[in-house]
């Protein structure tokens, strides 16, 4: 419920304040939804004929200032006259216009013929020009997108302000929806539709119109990109997005090989991502010592078209680097698709043969409205003739009704009067020209009755027959095929023919030495550079924590102070010296804000086990199997119990006796083989040690590590026991004397 408070300011005298109190659901309501489906409906998700309304409003406005069949003008005077139509201003709609161009390329079919720099789409950094210095115009297709507009075959409404008209949705002839690629994110949706080819599409719309059931594989390969590049071909997928409207495809890049220079030009690539993405990947690449093959890559595009150009070191093998390329980089990249298509002005996600329906039922109206417009015209004009037939029975009796008839207002009354027409058909007779009252002229008129009949009687046998007019759309389809077809960009390969590269194979083992301080910094330093270098380098604060020895392609597990642990390789990290500080792992593997790695491993084949301590005196002995993962994942939650916080993490490979130290003075050794392991990470554990009230565990270790000398006095055979105080000569502390 909404109420008013009623606030004066002590400054400012005579002046009140209403604060009106609303619920967040009033609020949600009243304020959020409205804007939400005003997102939905009216600006981000494409219609039935395939265009979002800011493409709808720009290509009418350019219909209506007859730059269909004139020339080009100025971008600018485009903006301005649009801008009648949609009023969120200049800068969205030359943004507009820029995506509808034939220079930009976003689209397979564009609909604005351009002059000038209207920028590329495969570009990030290259800027189109502005709109005072390039040109426009309508190209020849949108004949097809405007076709009959003027015969009802649309709605039409009210812009912004009341001042004109404009369509609701275009009469496309041909199913641009499918054709034109479309983006679009919304309040809690979104679409993104890719772009088949021209042929394709109306050659799959003509089939589907004579069986429903046909197979849409057949004629509709798969997505076809303006960019170009080449599609992997996976029928699972392709399936999917043709049945459901969601899916992804893949797309790579297109190059070849020149041996003058030992160089690799890439002429073609990804609808998804642009030339600089690419540049800035392989460059990252050089930089971290992961593409040692690689010499040099340049952005070499001109007026010609894009190429950029990778330099090889001597003895690469072109193909097994681009593999290594495709895999690594954004030259090869995936569309991911979500047909989401307003119908009736409700969001739906569709599948391909669902929106041939749409449409193909959307068009049957839009000929019947057409033909049922045509229809009217036509008996409406025979209407007119048959009134101009009475006439010809005593032309001279017209004209002496016309002649004695005294006021003007009263010729059309007389002629009705005296010829038994209604006042349509009298008017249409008093407006006859006088060189027109003869007998042969009116007779051409009347014996056109006979035409317009026929005329009449087949367009009514239309409006009566789907079969006929499914004919008319299909007819018109293929016009649209003959005069605008073109081959596909994309090419299609097939799964079986690509090579696929294995990270793993191509990179270099050999041993290295792992360390980790105590504050988490990492350092992986080989055998030789370990023996020529001199003392480890710490921060002050720091110091020596882990070191174990690994192999350059091994796997290694980090855990934090937060449960969690993260999953790395070896050779993600660059060799380093002993005088470096080393890499700061939480920066690294991206831990979450205050989390600090406590523990390194690495867990080899993870056939071993691994023991947390916990301060309350359990210990969990886990399976390393529950950290192995199928999928590349980089982190897992749960690593171990949060009962407790974790004193001590131990691996093991084989049971051993471990000692376990309280905060009391207190030690136990016992055999590891009297805890059964765990494959769940998170289980408690069992209790190893009996502690007293606010007393921890401090510290754990294998008995052959410690300073005990006497290991029997601690020994138990079973778990929990309390424990024996630690005696001096077994604390490893030293006497020192003058």
């Amino acid at each position: 419920m909404s109420k008013k408070k009623q606030k004066t300011d002590p400054n400012v005298q005579g002046l009140r304040a209403e604060v009106l109190e609303q619920s967040i659901t009033d609020t949600l309501e009243l304020n959020y939804m409205p804007y939400a489906m005003s997102v939905i409906v009216s600006r981000a998700i494409p219609e039935i004929d395939g265009f979002k309304p800011s493409h709808r409003k720009l290509l009418y406005t350019m219909y209506k200032m007859g730059l269909l069949t004139g020339g080009r003008t100025k971008s600018a005077n485009i903006v301005g006259q649009t801008m009648r139509l949609n009023p969120h201003g200049d800068g969205p709609i030359y943004d507009t216009l820029v995506r509808l161009s034939k220079g930009y390329g976003a689209l397979l079919t564009p609909f604005i013929d351009s002059k000038g720099n209207f920028g590329k789409v495969y570009s990030r950094d290259m800027a189109y020009a502005a709109s005072r210095y390039t040109e426009a115009k309508l190209s020849q297709i949108c004949g097809e997108i405007f076709r009959d507009i003027d015969k009802e075959t649309v709605d039409f409404q009210d812009n912004y302000d009341s001042t004109m008209q404009e369509p609701t949705l275009l009469p496309t002839t041909f199913p641009n929806v499918l054709v034109s690629a479309n983006t679009g994110i919304a309040v809690g949706m979104a679409s993104n539709v890719c772009g088949f080819n021209l042929e394709e599409v109306c050659k799959t719309a003509i089939e589907y119109i004579g069986d429903n059931e046909c197979d849409l594989t057949h004629t509709l390969k798969a997505p076809d990109f303006p960019t170009g590049g080449e599609l992997i071909y996976n029928a699972a997928e392709l399936e999917s997005i043709y049945n459901t409207g969601r899916g992804s495809v893949k797309v790579r890049a297109k190059w070849k090989y020149v041996k003058e220079g030992n160089l690799i030009e890439i002429t073609e690539i990804p609808y998804s991502t642009t030339a600089e993405a690419i540049i800035d990947k392989v460059a990252e690449l050089i930089k971290a010592g992961k593409l040692k093959e690689v010499s040099d890559m340049r952005d070499e595009t001109d007026l010609s078209g894009l190429k950029l150009t990778v330099e090889l070191k001597r003895g690469t093998e072109p193909d097994k680097l681009m593999a290594k390329l495709y895999k690594q980089t954004p030259l090869m990249d995936s569309f991911s698709c979500n047909f989401n298509i307003l119908i009736a002005g409700v969001p739906r996600v569709m599948g391909v043969r669902e929106i041939l329906e749409e449409w193909t039922a959307w068009r049957v109206e839009c000929v019947k409205r057409r033909v049922h417009c045509e229809l009217n015209k036509k008996k409406d004009k025979l209407h007119l003739l048959r009134g101009l037939q009475k006439i010809l029975l005593d032309i001279d009796k017209a004209i002496k009704i016309i002649r004695e008839t005294d006021e003007e207002s009263e010729v059309v009354p007389n002629l009705m009067i005296g010829f038994g027409i209604d006042e349509r058909q009298a008017d249409y007779v008093a407006e006859i020209r006088l060189r027109n009252i003869n007998r042969e002229h009116i007779l051409k008129r009347t014996q056109e009755t006979d035409d317009l009949e026929k005329e009449i009687a087949d367009l009514e046998a239309i409006l009566g027959s789907n079969r006929r007019v499914n004919a008319i759309i299909v007819k018109e389809i293929k016009e649209v095929l003959t005069k605008y077809s073109e081959p596909r960009r994309t090419d299609i390969i097939y799964e079986d023919e690509i090579e696929e590269f294995d990270v793993e194979e191509h990179i270099e083992d050999y041993q290295v030495n792992i360390f980790m301080s105590k504050e988490g910094y990492f350092k992986k330093i080989t055998p030789l550079s370990l023996r020529m270098g001199g003392e480890h380098k710490y921060k002050d604060s720091d110091g020596p924590f882990i070191s174990f020895t690994a192999q350059n392609k091994s796997e290694l597990l980090v855990f934090t102070d937060k449960q969690q642990v993260y999953k790395a390789k070896v050779h993600d990290f660059e060799d380093s010296k002993a005088s470096n500080l080393g890499t700061y792992l939480p920066t690294v593997l991206e831990m979450d804000d205050g989390e600090n790695a406590i523990f390194l491993l690495d867990p080899g084949d993870y056939k071993d086990h691994i023991i947390f301590f916990f301060e309350n005196g359990k210990a969990a002995r886990v399976e390393l199997a529950g950290y192995a993962t199928k999928l590349n994942r980089k982190k897992l939650t749960g690593a171990y119990s949060d009962r407790s916080p974790v004193s001590v993490i131990m691996p093991l490979s084989e049971d051993k006796e471990v000692a376990v130290f309280s905060s009391d003075g207190r030690v136990v050794i016992y055999s590891t083989s009297l805890m059964a392991p765990k494959s769940t990470r998170n289980t408690q554990g069992v209790q190893v040690i009996s502690l007293k009230k606010n007393r921890k565990v401090e510290n754990a270790s294998p008995v052959g590590e410690t300073t005990i000398q006497a290991p029997e006095r601690y020994r138990v055979r079973a778990i929990p026991a309390a424990g024996a105080l630690l005696k001096p000569e077994d604390k490893g502390e030293v006497q020192l004397s003058l």
